[in-house]
Order: structure tokens, then sequence, then C-alpha cells
């Protein structure tokens, strides 16, 4: 029964996502009229029981995610033709009609259950560029829309059905029961939440004093790494330079790049991998223009390793998010750090980050654990 409730889900999404190959994915400049399923994006299309990517369509992944629950994404971005970003100071500039999407899913396992979540990281990933995504193989969550319109970037959550024949624009959010297994056979029951388009600004937001919004992902040292295309392996930002859709990247050998999660490249240093995580996961909030800049804590890769970066630092404004520690990193005591404390936490006062988990990721935990127990004591 199991197998032909399946057969009939990919016939039902095939009905609803075939033929958007026919046209480009849409333009969508002004208006707020926006699309109530996801299929209308005509970024998707389904061949051979498998989602695949509409032409012109890229997908591509990140150095160091961004930990959502042990999510696996499926990242795409679309140019429209006859435009394309440009490198600005370092940085990536998306011309208006681009749109990114996100969609998250989790694996279906070896006996059919598609609400049983490993916590495993990296064998997870299924998608491949020729193939698409496998629909007997996964369960799709949501799908995260950013479209950059002539006044400004907005932020869709789209929800799947329990059919996994569509995606319907869910303004506020969603929440999936599900259970993670751990690597030792325990389980966990969990939450998955879906942001409400409110709280997507509240990462999205990059300046404290603006509700303006901007992607988090598609930066350079982000994107700065080799990805499998159909046509082979090849540098993302090269290969973008190549198809159109980016201009001015130049030599990715000389630009920002962070660690390759989660072992880094041969060389890179822990310093380096652990700096790198908490640049994924917190400097979105964590910097000196972000909501989290009152808290004088910055965590993105240019803070210098100071107390600015955490070290000694006494928290602004006590209370039990400081789990009765003294400082944010204390050098050689992650156990008596602040930011291990919060990152390890599942209090919604104390927890780090806010939103976006309802677990705790352990593997980036025990990386910054071991980061700030190797720092000289010096407090």
């Amino acid at each position: 029964m199991k197998a032909v409730s399946r057969i009939i889900a990919v016939g039902l999404l095939t009905l609803g996502l075939t033929g958007c190959s026919d046209q480009p994915p849409l333009l969508k400049t002004t208006g707020d009229d926006y699309p109530e399923k996801l299929s209308e994006w005509r970024v998707h299309k389904i061949s051979k029981q498998s989602l695949k990517l509409n032409d012109g369509v890229l997908p591509y992944d990140l150095n160091t995610p961004l930990f959502t629950d042990y999510a696996s994404k499926l990242r795409t971005v679309w140019v429209p033709a006859g435009s394309s970003a440009k490198m600005v100071d370092g940085d990536i500039q998306y011309p208006v009609g681009t749109v990114i999407t996100k969609t998250f899913y989790y694996p279906v396992d070896d006996h059919g259950h598609r609400n049983k979540v490993n916590a495993s990281e990296g064998s997870a990933v299924l998608f491949t560029e020729k193939e698409g995504l496998p629909l007997e193989k996964v369960h799709l969550i949501e799908t995260r829309v950013l479209v950059h319109q002539a006044s400004g970037w907005m932020a869709l959550p789209y929800v799947w059905n329990e059919q996994q024949s569509e995606a319907t624009l869910e303004w506020a959010g969603e929440s999936k029961p599900l259970e993670l297994v751990h690597k030792n056979g325990q389980t966990e029951s969990f939450t998955y939440m879906v942001p409400d388009a409110n709280q997507c600004s509240g990462c999205h937001a990059p300046e404290s004093y603006s509700k303006a919004i901007e992607p988090l992902g598609p930066k350079v040292r982000h994107l700065n790494r080799d990805f499998t295309y159909a046509s082979g392996s090849e540098n993302q930002l090269a290969y973008w330079e190549q198809q159109g859709i980016l201009t001015g990247a130049g030599d990715p050998t000389v630009l920002p790049a962070n660690t390759l999660w989660p072992h880094g490249r041969e060389g890179e240093s822990l310093n380096k991998r652990a700096r790198s995580y908490l640049d994924a996961n917190c400097s979105h909030c964590h910097n000196t223009k972000g909501p989290g800049n009152t808290s004088g804590l910055f965590l993105s890769m240019d803070t210098p390793p100071d107390t600015r970066l955490g070290l000694c630092k006494r928290p602004i404004a006590a209370g039990r998010g400081s789990g009765g520690f003294a400082v944010a990193i204390k050098p050689g005591h992650a156990d008596e750090s602040i930011l291990t404390y919060r990152m390890q936490s599942k209090d919604p006062g104390a927890m780090m980050p806010e939103l976006g988990r309802a677990l705790v990721h352990g593997e980036g935990l025990e990386i910054v654990r071991q980061w700030i127990n190797k720092m000289e004591p010096e407090c």
C-alpha cells in the first residue's frame, strides 16, 4: 500500500507541475498578487518521477550552510534573460526579477517512514542536476521563494501538501511533527516550524533599522566552491559567469571562501571551521548593523578575535539567556561560555539562533566547543 501511495503521489505531482518548462520562470517585478501555488513560479518541473529544474534555473550549494533541523536543501537561482548579477565591492547584487528558491526535504528511510529524520549530514543530499530529486525517496516539507522586485526583495513561504502534489503559499507558516533518530538509535520528537512571512525578515533583514530584506546564502564567501553539474564539476562563481548570470567575479582563487562543511578543505584550521559555522548560522543577526548589534557580539568572518567576537565579553543584558555564566566565550572553557550554552539550549528564551531550529546541532556545537577549548585561557 505504501508503494501504491507513493506512485499516486508522484502522479498527482506530475499533474501539478508537468509542462512548467514550456515557459520560462515567472517574471514578477511589481505587484503583490503573488502566486498561490509554487508551480506557478515555473522554477521546477516533473520528469520521470523526479523533481527537476526548469531551463535556465541553476542549482547551487553553500560552503558551510545554515543548520535547519537536519533538513536537506535544494537551492536554486534564476536571473531573467538579458540580465545578470554583478560583483560590487566584493559582493553580489542581483537584478530585479531574480528568483531564488530553497526547498527543504528529508529522505524517506528504507521502511518508507516519511516522518523520521536521521541525525546525519551529507548522505541525505539526493539531488543531481541530471537526475533531479527522486520523489519516491524524499519527503518535501517547504519551499521558500525570494523574488527581487522593483521595490526590493520579498520572501514567500510555500508548504507542500501531504500528497506531495503541490506547495501552497502559507503567509502564517506551518508546523510539521517529526521524529529525530540519533546515531545511537535513540529517538526525539520535535516540531519542524515553517516560518511565517514576517519571521523571514527577522533573519533576512541585515540592518536593524530597516525592514528591507536580502538573500543570505548566495554570497561570494558561501558560493565560492565546486558544484557537480550535469557537464561536470566546476567552481560555482566561474560557472555562473560562463552561463551569463554573473559578471565581474574574476578569479575564484583570490576570492573569500568559507570552509567546506563539515571537515573543511585540506589544510583548513579548526579556527576557520568554527568561524565559518558561526558566520553562516549567527552573523545575519550578530553583525555591526544587524538585529543583534545591541549585544555587542559580532560573529561575521571579518570580526577581530577580541571582545567583539565574544572573548571574555560580559553580556550587556543578563538573564536566563546567560545560563549563569559570566562571558560569551571563556577561552579554554567551552562549558563555561554563554555562546555554547545558548547553542545547546532548546529553551525559547535562551536558544540561539532564535528561529529556524527546534533541535540542537550536535556537530556544529562540537566544532565550536573544540575551538573554544583550544584557546589560551586569558579571562
